[in-house]
């Protein structure tokens, strides 16, 4: 029988459960919004979605390295949610794309300043051998949040159909992530390297390994562009927008239910098996959206989809835990999400570009192609912790 979770692990859960609830309030809606009211196309959203993540993956490298030299994370995880939930609604405002950019980079400014002091203080209350179930957990919440969200809308688009009501809206579950956040995580004491000589490790190089598995990363997700050229996808084999947000709940229906699953299964297979599997089923599906025809299929295809996510996300951040060792896992984290995310700014901008010249399935067969290609370097080129690191 595992051991409990701690309950920073729980309450960091929860935080994510009520922010993914007001971002997926709105983001299943972008494009509709994006095409619609504010007149742009397939390439535009490419670019404000690359551009934001690839902000947001720019300041998780700063973000992970500073809270490694602090005593506290929680102060960084506070400011980065706050500035989220505050910028998140005013999408509601938006006449022109360019103020959809801003208030995305706004939303994600927040997450980057968030992302790797937030994994790191997870890493820290969890032992070796749990990371993938409590890494897998944390993400199982997030997921649950993100399910709720498009129902809330969709209950909201049942009153009216203008969606700047639901974007508005979506600063209610915001506003109770910061609320748990400030009263339900709690750091017992300064962190035990960030005043003392391994405080110097943080700098070190971090192992070959590591390096290694960041670079198939990146290919990775140099096919991996945003997910609203999947809802995108769906709307053009039939789906109506008044389904659209259902149809993001049961994708993270899928990813809720499955993902403390995928988590654990890494800690007793090893990282790589599972992670494997996971990029292997994120090419099959988007070799299948590639060519679906029907609404049927896609809702097919998004279950398939929410399996990848559950068997991936757990499992490498909980490989990232344990290739970088305890004074440097903020660093460590920091590069992971910089460099997936970053890697999103070209993959939506090759995505949107490929979809308005040749069409969605050239755009998305490419992504389904260097997934193949990232997971042939995985297991060549990335080497298994050591049992003795997980357990």
């Amino acid at each position: 029988m595992p051991p409990p979770l701690h309950r920073n692990v729980k309450a960091l859960g929860l935080v994510s459960l009520f922010t993914d609830a007001s971002s997926e309030m709105i983001y299943p809606l972008l494009p509709a919004f994006l095409t619609g009211p504010l007149r742009a196309g397939p390439a535009v959203l490419g670019v404000i979605e690359g551009l934001a993540e690839a902000l947001a993956a720019l300041v998780k490298i700063v973000s992970g390295r500073v809270s490694d030299r602090l005593a506290r994370r929680k102060p960084l995880v506070v400011v980065g949610y706050g500035v989220s939930s505050l910028a998140r609604p005013l999408v509601a405002l938006a006449t022109v794309p360019a103020h959809l950019l801003a208030v995305r980079l706004a939303d994600r400014l927040g997450k980057g300043v968030r992302g790797a002091p937030r994994d790191a203080l997870l890493a820290e209350v969890t032992v070796p051998g749990q990371h993938g179930r409590a890494f897998g957990f944390h993400r199982a919440l997030d997921h649950a949040g993100a399910m709720a969200g498009p129902l809330l809308a969709s209950a909201v688009l049942l009153f009216t159909s203008n969606l700047r009501v639901v974007f508005a809206a979506a600063a209610v579950p915001a506003v109770l992530a910061v609320v748990v956040l400030v009263f339900g995580v709690r750091e017992e004491g300064p962190l035990a390297h960030a005043a003392s000589p391994l405080a110097a490790d943080a700098d070190a190089p971090l192992g070959s390994g590591f390096r290694r598995y960041l670079v198939v990363l990146a290919v990775f997700t140099l096919g991996n562009s945003s997910d609203a050229f999947l809802l995108l996808r769906a709307q053009e084999t039939g789906l109506t927008l008044a389904l659209v947000p259902l149809l993001w709940a049961w994708h993270h229906l899928v990813k809720a239910g499955t993902s403390t699953w995928g988590g654990s299964l890494s800690d007793r297979l090893g990282r790589k098996k599972v992670i494997l599997l996971g990029w292997t089923l994120y090419g099959l599906s988007y070799a299948g959206f590639a060519v679906a025809r029907a609404p049927l299929q896609i809702v097919g295809l998004f279950a398939v989809y929410g399996l990848f996510h559950a068997l991936t996300e757990g499992p490498e951040r909980a490989l990232v835990a344990d290739l970088a060792g305890p004074s440097a896992r903020g660093r460590a984290f920091g590069l992971f999400h910089a460099v997936s995310g970053a890697a999103l700014l070209p993959a939506s901008l090759l995505t949107g570009l490929l979809w308005q010249r040749y069409g969605a399935a050239t755009a998305l067969g490419v992504g389904a192609a260097l997934a193949a290609t990232a997971a042939a370097g995985l297991h060549l080129a990335v080497p298994e912790p050591h049992p003795a690191r997980r357990v």
